[in-house]
C-alpha cells in the first residue's frame, strides 16, 4: 500500500468521486447475449461517468435468481480472482440493481423484436 494512503480511512481511499463528493455514476450499460456459457445469460459492459468502462460483467442465473458476477481470471492454482469489483456492499448492490434493471429491459426489447419478426 502506498505510504500516502496508510493514514487514510477506507472511505478516503475508496477512489474517484465527483465534484460534490458523490460516488461515480453508472452512465451506460451495454448487454450482449452469452451463447454457450452455461448459466451465464448475458455479458455487460458498464460505463462510469462516461470515463471508465468495465467489460465482461456477467448476468448469471443462480438457484435464487439472477445475480451479477464481476470479470475474473483464473489463477495458477485454479481459483478465480476478480479483476475489478465494488469496494463496498452499497456499491455492489447499486451496480447489481442497475445491471439487472437494464437486463430486464433488454430481454423485453429482445422479446418484442422476436415477436415482430
Amino acid at each position: 500500500m502506498p505510504d500516502r494512503w496508510r493514514n487514510r480511512t477506507r472511505a478516503e481511499r475508496a477512489g474517484p468521486r465527483g465534484k460534490r463528493g458523490e460516488a461515480m455514476e453508472i452512465t451506460e450499460v451495454r448487454l450482449r447475449r452469452a451463447s454457450g456459457r452455461g448459466r451465464v445469460r448475458a455479458l455487460a459492459s458498464v460505463t462510469f461517468d462516461d470515463a471508465l468502462v468495465i467489460h465482461g460483467v456477467q448476468v448469471v442465473e443462480g438457484q435464487a435468481g439472477l445475480f451479477v458476477a464481476m470479470p475474473a481470471r483464473r489463477t495458477e492454482r485454479g481459483e478465480y480472482r476478480d479483476i475489478a469489483h465494488p469496494v463496498t456492499a452499497e456499491a455492489r448492490e447499486r451496480l447489481q440493481r442497475v445491471i439487472l434493471e437494464a437486463y430486464g429491459a433488454w430481454c423485453a426489447e429482445e422479446g418484442a423484436r422476436a415477436a415482430s419478426a
